[in-house]
């Protein structure tokens, strides 16, 4: 028989319930009811120069075009600390602020608003339906429409500076007519591949994916890096020291590739390829990127942009208890995470490097 996600968070809440009783029945023990705190949340206004739009995606796209602008969708929701290092950090910039404002009509979503939307297809949505339909499941997410209205591309997740950078550079010179934006971002990620990874004592040393697949309930994270890259340090010394982290992290098969790696390898599905090519295969433009695979070589989940540590743990603790299948809003199944950790007496942290609970 199935198991509803949240029954693997069962023994959360029975350890919350025993230590609730032991608040009421003895008062001395008053300390062990304390609920943590939520901490890390944040919420930026969207910057001025954002489009006032009716969310009739058509006539934006139109009007965009005949300005020689494209549309750039952004959804957002309140409390998001990742959105709030877009616009303080990335739009707040004067140079791309000034790039953004030249080349598009920026376009803001809340996932969980009300407001009428009518696609390009003429079909009706509310913010959180359309953001459903798109299956938003991070944000910051950045949708950049071309002329006729089709997806040029697809962030999801924050970018840092540069790579953001790079990838308002592919949409606005409308490469994706002639390559992926894995290709496009491949030659710039791989600049040191003859560099070393940062290694782990958890990573398998195994190219032949599909034969980690034999534990139905040992799913597999394929991790891929770069030897000069920022962001796999700070994954690798910030997040993956953490004893929450690391907790979780070892009860799944870990694989680790090198991005511009020519090494043949077997794809979990049993096809044989090499890592640049499966990695191209797949749309890995940003590292670190952990992509995520179930017991019959099907992806279920992926990291491919800038996370910390609870929403790291997060993605892996979704995909451990198959919560996919019955919760397919992230964003839902980390809000009840959040809300289990803090009913045991810890504080969750959605934005710092250090976990607080066990």
């Amino acid at each position: 028989m199935k198991r509803h996600w949240f029954e693997s968070m069962l023994p959360a809440r029975l350890a919350f319930a025993t230590a609730l009783l032991l608040c009421l029945c003895q008062p001395l023990l008053a300390s062990e009811c304390k609920i943590g705190d939520f901490l890390g949340a944040k919420t930026a206004e969207k910057p001025a120069w954002f489009k006032e739009s009716f969310l009739e995606f058509e006539e934006d796209v139109a009007e965009a075009a005949a300005e020689g602008r494209r549309v750039m969708l952004y959804f957002y929701q309140d409390g998001c600390p990742y959105c709030a290092r877009l616009v303080e950090e990335n739009f707040a910039d004067p140079a791309t602020r000034d790039y953004i404002v030249e080349n598009f009509d920026g376009i803001t979503l809340n996932m969980w608003g009300d407001r009428e939307v009518v696609s390009i297809s003429g079909q009706d949505f509310t913010e959180k339906t359309f953001a459903t339909a798109l299956k938003v499941q991070y944000t910051p997410t950045l949708v950049f429409l071309d002329e006729t209205g089709k997806v040029a591309l697809r962030l999801n997740g924050y970018y840092p500076p540069q790579d953001f950078r790079a990838a308002l550079d592919y949409v606005v010179q409308k490469r994706e007519s002639e390559q992926s934006f894995a290709d496009f971002r491949l030659a710039q990620l791989a600049t040191a591949s003859g560099g070393q990874l940062i290694e782990e004592d958890f990573y398998v040393e195994e190219n032949d994916l599909q034969a980690l697949l034999g534990d139905a309930d040992r799913p597999l994270a394929v991790y891929f890096e770069t030897a000069d890259c920022a962001e796999c340090r700070v994954m690798h010394e910030r997040i993956l020291t953490d004893a929450a982290t690391r907790k979780l992290v070892l009860q799944a098969s870990n694989v680790q590739f090198d991005l511009a790696s020519s090494a043949p390898l077997t794809t979990p599905d049993g096809r044989r390829s090499t890592v640049r090519d499966w990695a191209r295969e797949l749309g890995i433009a940003y590292t670190p990127s952990v992509v995520f695979f179930d017991s019959a070589g099907t992806e279920v989940m992926r990291i491919d942009a800038f996370l910390k540590t609870f929403h790291f743990q997060s993605v892996y603790a979704y995909v451990l208890e198959k919560a996919y299948l019955t919760q397919p809003q992230f964003q839902r199944y980390i809000e009840a995470r959040a809300d289990l950790i803090r009913e045991a007496g810890y504080d969750a942290d959605i934005w710092g490097y250090d976990s607080f609970h066990e």
